[in-house]
């Protein structure tokens, strides 16, 4: 029996474990309102706003500059701080930078709030790696993960049904409802951070040490960790891939009707809720992640060539087309998340676990920085050719793990490799 199964052995989507059952409620709250939110984002910008749908995307690239250069100093705020204290901190912020998006009637508006919600809401990424290192054991941190991410996905799928509604009213009322409700759903979570218990050191998560303390900035020049880091980011192109660039072919290169970007919102949540524990499991430790980031690499070229397909296609078969290359892209979803678990934490510093995660969800925020941008002038813009340059990025970047992670292995304080 595994320590996951042993922590929700009890049925019912909450699981019995103090710790995790508050960390999935507070999950399940932030993730129905992101659920309510990513599948009409950008449409709210483009269609009730009146934005371009290209610099929507170029704008969203510098807000995810912005998450890049705020997520390591967050990352050594949480080494000093507290990951819990910061990460609140830092959804509180979200949740007011939401809610200004009610108010953006002009492109340097949408700036200013796009900046500040994924500034805030990437470095939190990294920052909530730390909270995860600090409150769950190591053994069983991947798989808790999954299970947490299951959780993510069962909340944002009943979200992506909701906000589905507000997609087919397409009003400007109806998109703003959803904008404060998703900004409400960061302020009760960022109020429960607070009351997670600190976990004691142990063998597994050892004291920082003072060396440690006085080289937190180590992770920045760790060259290996930086590689597989990289590549993490190329794979995480796939999340702009589906909230960003879904949306987008589905209105303006096929004949799918609009409400087809909600039901492949809910198709992924569904199926990566059924998922994620299974393929954890399966991918907790460093051989097994490499192998992971391969195959989802690969699949996230295929689930390219299919989204490609769609265009030209009747309405009914364009959303066959789009359903088919959704599911294949969840079986890559769900091996690149957990192979990247596992490899940010096995790769990592046990001692700075703040910033070493920073630098990992750093590189997260570089991947959805890159992806609206790269994804409009590629698939948007050139059809075809487009995805096809899509696949071949996917595919390389996943194949390319093994060896960084060799890489990586070689320094002793990791460890030999397996």
């Amino acid at each position: 029996m595994t320590a996951t199964d042993q922590l929700t052995r009890a049925g019912g989507l909450l699981p019995v474990e103090p710790v995790l059952r508050r960390l999935s409620v507070i999950t399940l709250f932030n993730a129905f309102g992101n659920g309510l939110f990513f599948p009409l984002g950008v449409l709210y910008f483009t269609r009730i706003v009146g934005l371009d749908a290209t610099s929507v995307g170029l704008g969203m690239t510098v807000a995810g500059l912005a998450g890049v250069v705020a997520g390591v100093p967050a990352g050594r705020a949480a080494d000093r701080w507290g990951a819990r204290q910061v990460c609140g901190l830092l959804w509180a912020g979200c949740g007011l930078a939401t809610a200004a998006y009610a108010l953006v009637t002009s492109y340097a508006g949408f700036l200013i709030a796009v900046i500040c919600v994924t500034a805030l809401f990437m470095a939190s990424r990294g920052v909530m790696g730390a909270v995860y290192a600090d409150v769950l054991p190591a053994a069983g941190r991947v798989e808790a993960r999954g299970y947490l991410r299951m959780i993510v996905n069962v909340a944002m799928a009943v979200g992506g049904a909701c906000g589905a509604v507000a997609l087919q009213l397409d009003t400007r009322a109806a998109y703003v409802v959803v904008i404060l409700l998703n900004a409400l759903t960061f302020a009760a979570p960022a109020l429960m951070l607070r009351t997670l218990p600190s976990a004691a050191p142990t063998e597994e998560r050892p004291a920082v040490s003072q060396a440690a303390a006085e080289d937190r900035w180590r992770a920045v020049r760790d060259l290996p960790y930086l590689a597989v880091t990289v590549l993490n980011a190329l794979l995480v192109v796939q999340y702009t891939l589906a909230e960003v660039g879904l949306p987008l072919w589905i209105v303006e290169r096929t004949e799918a009707p609009r409400w087809t970007a909600a039901l492949l919102m809910i198709v992924n949540c569904v199926l990566v809720a059924l998922l994620q524990v299974r393929v954890a499991r399966r991918a907790s430790q460093v051989p097994s992640a490499v192998r992971a980031m391969g195959w989802a690499g690969l699949l996230l070229a295929a689930a390219c060539a299919v989204y490609a397909l769609s265009a030209g296609l009747s309405p009914v078969w364009a959303v066959v087309a789009l359903t088919v290359g959704a599911v294949i892209q969840v079986f890559a979803e769900v091996l690149s998340a957990a192979g990247g678990w596992t490899l940010g934490y096995e790769l990592a510093d046990a001692r700075a676990h703040g910033v070493y995660q920073g630098v990992f969800g750093s590189g997260m925020s570089a991947g959805m920085m890159a992806g609206p941008a790269l994804i409009t002038v590629t698939a948007i813009r050139h059809g075809t050719a487009g995805w096809a340059l899509l696949a071949v990025l996917f595919a390389v970047a996943g194949l390319a793990v093994r060896p960084a992670a060799r890489w990586a292995r070689r320094d002793t304080w990791r460890g030999e490799p397996n």
